[in-house]
């Protein structure tokens, strides 16, 4: 109300600015330029404008005749405005209880035109309601254009509305049963040590309801579980509310035309923290320069040094190690070298407890030694086959590095084997792989060994 009189009062002032100015100053100036001529005048002029009933008439005349060209808009206060309202919001009329609305807008630009001054009113006074009205409309496959309409409360405006009509098109809204899951959101929020043990709903279906052509369209239901919530902060249960539930299509889009009941779903929700102990190893790229090896190599001061991994259960336990790699290429000039590295999470772990390391690599002399291996096995052979090695299966196997790392290796500490992936029944001469990760240790396999491949 206090805008309302505001407004009327700015009003009320700007008129009387305008009638002061151009109608009551040059009016008085005229009079009074036409008593100073006519002062000696033997009709005594000055005499008859004196008299109070004389201004008491002209003053009335004055204001009747500018009454008149106000209202007419012959003088207007303020030339003609445009005004745009953005983003009206619109109120949609159908039976939402039966029927879908395809094609609808949820807001709409109204242009206002007019005097500045019944701009001013209409902005404060008028509602702006727009309806977008369906209730005498039927079903449909067919689209169908309505038009909008604005409730205009101030008169001497003019209005344009954008879109002014809009193409939509009406189906019967059909209900189904779906199964729900849940989808885990802002994991990467989470506590790096918790992971998710457990979720469940309280209940498993909802009630769909659509358009046939919408329902379709429907992939998968899912509840959004906000990892991001503070109050997750320990390991343990929560009972959670209120979860929202968003229909999906099979390319993973959520569908904003398909009406979900209830809204929302409770879960319950287990946060454990599962944690594994496992070794630093340390692999090497390039070559040391001719004649050197590594002779040790220690990680923050220890020769064997561990890190604790953090992460889901099935996922922690196929790690058995965290790989980290130094450049070795053409050192060993020098007695030692010194890398400071970054530790890499593997796949699949949410924190580990250290994220750098200090490596020294020491040099010495390489030597080399020669064992035979025997014993050698298949990898990666298709199921439904078997191998047989051909003659007697033994290689020779070069060793190198210092002595004090390869002395105490014999044939038993080697592991030897033939990749046979792709291998279909037939003979063939295949190369002998070493697995190794010590990377003192340097073993080389010049000899090939004959197989055969048959059926079980």
């Amino acid at each position: 109300m206090r805008r309302i009189l505001t407004g009327i009062l700015i009003l009320l002032k700007g008129i009387y600015k305008f009638i002061d100015k151009h109608l009551i100053t040059p009016f008085s100036r005229a009079i009074f330029y036409l008593m100073d001529k006519l002062r000696n005048n033997p009709l005594h002029v000055e005499k008859f404008l004196n008299r109070s009933q004389v201004l008491l008439y002209l003053s009335l005349i004055m204001a009747v005749i500018t009454f008149f060209l106000v209202d007419s808009q012959v003088i207007t206060l303020v030339e003609t405005e445009a005004e745009i309202l953005a983003n009206e919001p619109v109120t949609l009329l159908y039976n939402k209880e039966a029927y879908v609305v395809e094609g609808a807008v949820d807001s709409v630009d109204i242009i206002l035109t007019g005097r500045k001054s019944a701009l001013y009113l209409a902005k404060q006074l008028g509602e702006h309601e727009v309806v977008l009205d369906l209730t005498d409309y039927e079903p449909s496959d067919a689209p169908r254009r309505v038009a909008l309409t604005y409730n205009q409360t101030v008169d001497n405006i003019s209005y344009k509305l954008d879109p002014a009509y809009v193409s939509v098109v009406i189906k019967k809204k059909i209900s189904e049963t779906r199964s729900i899951s849940y989808d885990l959101l802002n994991e990467d929020k989470l506590n790096e040590k918790f992971s998710v043990e457990n979720v469940t709903l309280d209940q498993s279906e909802v009630v769909v309801k659509g358009s046939e052509d919408a329902l379709k369209k429907i992939a998968t239901v899912k509840a959004i579980v906000d990892l991001a919530n503070p109050k997750f902060t320990d390991a343990g249960s929560y009972e959670i509310d209120n979860l929202p539930l968003v229909a999906y299509d099979e390319n993973g889009q959520a569908l904003d035309n398909i009406e979900i009941v209830p809204v929302t779903v409770g879960a319950s929700i287990t946060f454990s923290t599962y944690k594994a102990t496992v070794p630093i190893t340390v692999s090497t790229t390039g070559n040391l320069i001719p004649g050197k090896a590594i002779s040790s190599i220690t990680i923050n001061g220890k020769s064997d040094y561990t890190v604790d991994i953090y992460g889901d259960k099935e996922a922690i336990e196929k790690i058995t190690s965290v790989p980290v790699y130094i450049n070795i290429d053409n050192r060993g000039e020098s007695g030692a070298e010194t890398y400071k590295i970054n530790i890499t999470k593997p796949t699949g772990v949410r924190s580990i407890s250290e994220t750098d390391a200090r490596i020294v690599v020491s040099f010495g002399e390489e030597k080399q030694k020669s064992v035979d291996v025997s014993h050698i096995t298949s990898r990666n052979l298709a199921s439904g086959l078997k191998v047989n090695l051909e003659g007697e299966g033994t290689i020779p196997v070069q060793i190198k590095g210092v002595s004090s790392v390869i002395d105490p290796l014999t044939a038993e500490n080697i592991e030897a084997y033939i990749d046979l992936t792709d291998y279909k029944p037939g003979s063939y001469e295949v190369d002998v792989h070493i697995d190794s990760n010590d990377p003192r240790v340097n073993y080389v396999v010049t000899s090939k060994v004959k197989i055969i491949i048959s059926a079980e």
